[in-house]
């Protein structure tokens, strides 16, 4: 199909064979545009069900031009429908998209086989980023996959050990930076702008292309229906824009005949969005120093803020803060209920769903979709910090002491639980005591 670059504010267009992240007219963002024509007259359904479940099924809808992308299989994440986590939180049509199954663990690996398949078709001998984890892996991983050099920038000591080691083992060249994520990305730009490096951060419109194909995922796995609701965590803001992206395609292409409302959850530390809405700002309301234990959404200046927010508005949607201590309950609650085990930046999708609930934002009826954006292990020392208290025992006649008195709690009883709980209450009823 047939594809240009066009300035979301100016609306001026670009060649595909331009290198270019943003407008050289007045700077802005930059976004794939389609003539969807070509497409008006085949059967994409039918098409798309005579291939594998990943992202290159989708491959009409996708911006590259060579044959053979560059590839791990990425896709075809799991959508999980989690019923006793909805008896919990008073919702009967929860699912998880878990994009933790990912090649690399992350929701990044979708953006990261079409961009570098781009920078091979453009001829790029090295590529570029800034990240707070999941990026440089991805990134890392799918150079080594293509043959390219890999530089990526990463804060010292804001970044989860399993994901610099990813990063590591892939043979990237990991600088650490002295300072936060969006002084990497700065950093990034200016030497993308310098030198012969291909920028793989979100604000390369080609990387986002490739995560707009989980809507058409959870399209199919709903049934060929959207969702009345997705939830995603919001950093750099390019996966919730990319995503609504995706589904507003979907309509415009008379495969679907409504759109999601799109959520957004950001950490209260790392709020720029949340309070650039909230106060109906023109301009992006920044954080200087964001701070989260959810590493992946640390982020205090997104590049993708005007088409997060634009997402926000078209959907009817909204974006809201949760803080660290929501996270970690989320991320319990969601692995003691239903067996997912997601990074704590993930987790905000299901915190976000508690307090949504509790406002009364999202009915009872509806069915929303949470984006798990990570695996667990991604971030598992966070886990171990959060007062876990093993316990450690040597007898036999102590463990048999140990399991009586669990046995005689309340969490093992086969006793009906109450439907309608808080996130708090629910914790206190799914995760057991080590005392």
């Amino acid at each position: 199909m047939k594809f240009h670059l066009q300035c979301i504010e100016c609306k001026a267009e670009y060649s595909p064979s331009q290198i270019i992240y943003t407008c050289p007219k007045c700077g802005d963002l930059l976004d794939v545009v389609y003539e969807y024509s070509e497409l008006m007259n085949m059967n994409l359904i039918e098409i798309w069900s005579r291939r594998m479940f990943n992202v290159w099924r989708y491959r009409e809808l996708l911006p590259v031009l060579s044959g053979t992308p560059v590839t791990l299989y990425e896709g075809g994440t799991g959508l999980h429908l989690c019923s006793r986590l909805g008896e919990l939180l008073n919702c009967s049509n929860i699912y998880v998209k878990n994009e933790g199954e990912n090649p690399t663990g992350s929701f990044k690996d979708r953006g990261m086989t079409v961009g570098v398949t781009r920078a091979k078709e453009l001829g790029s001998k090295v590529v570029i980023c800034a990240s707070t984890g999941n990026t440089s892996a991805s990134l890392a991983a799918y150079a080594a996959k293509a043959g390219l050099h890999c530089i990526v920038l990463v804060p010292t000591g804001k970044i989860a050990l399993g994901k610099l080691v990813q990063a590591i083992a892939y043979g990237a060249h990991v600088i650490q930076v002295k300072g936060n994520f969006d002084y990497a990305l700065r950093v990034v730009r200016k030497l993308s702008s310098i030198y012969p490096l291909y920028l793989l951060n979100s604000i390369n419109p080609y990387r986002l292309e490739g995560q707009r194909t989980l809507a058409y995922e959870v399209y199919e796995q709903l049934g060929y229906k959207v969702p009345d609701v997705v939830i995603v965590p919001v950093g750099n803001a390019g996966n919730i824009s990319a995503i609504w992206k995706g589904f507003k395609e979907l309509k415009q292409l008379s495969l679907a005949d409504s759109v999601p409302r799109m959520i957004g959850v950001q950490a209260e530390g790392a709020a720029p969005l949340a309070k650039t809405l909230r106060e109906n700002s023109s301009e992006l309301i920044r954080v200087p120093n964001p701070e989260t234990i959810a590493t992946a959404i640390r982020i205090g200046a997104p590049v993708n803020w005007k088409k997060a927010l634009r997402a926000v508005k078209e959907s009817r949607g909204t974006i809201i803060t949760v803080s660290d201590r929501e996270i970690l309950k989320a991320q319990r609650l969601l692995a003691s209920t239903e067996g997912l085990f997601v990074e704590p930046a993930s987790a905000a999708s299901i915190a976000g769903l508690a307090q949504t609930m509790d406002q009364g934002l999202i009915d009872k009826g509806e069915i929303v979709v949470c984006v798990a954006t990570g695996h667990g292990l991604k971030d598992s020392e966070v886990i171990l910090k959060s007062n876990v208290n093993l316990v450690e025992l040597e007898s036999a006649d102590e463990i048999d002491n140990f399991v009586k008195t669990l046995l005689n709690k309340h969490y093992f009883s086969n006793t009906s639980t109450p439907s309608t709980l808080g996130l708090q209450t629910a914790m206190r009823h799914s995760t057991p005591s080590s005392s």
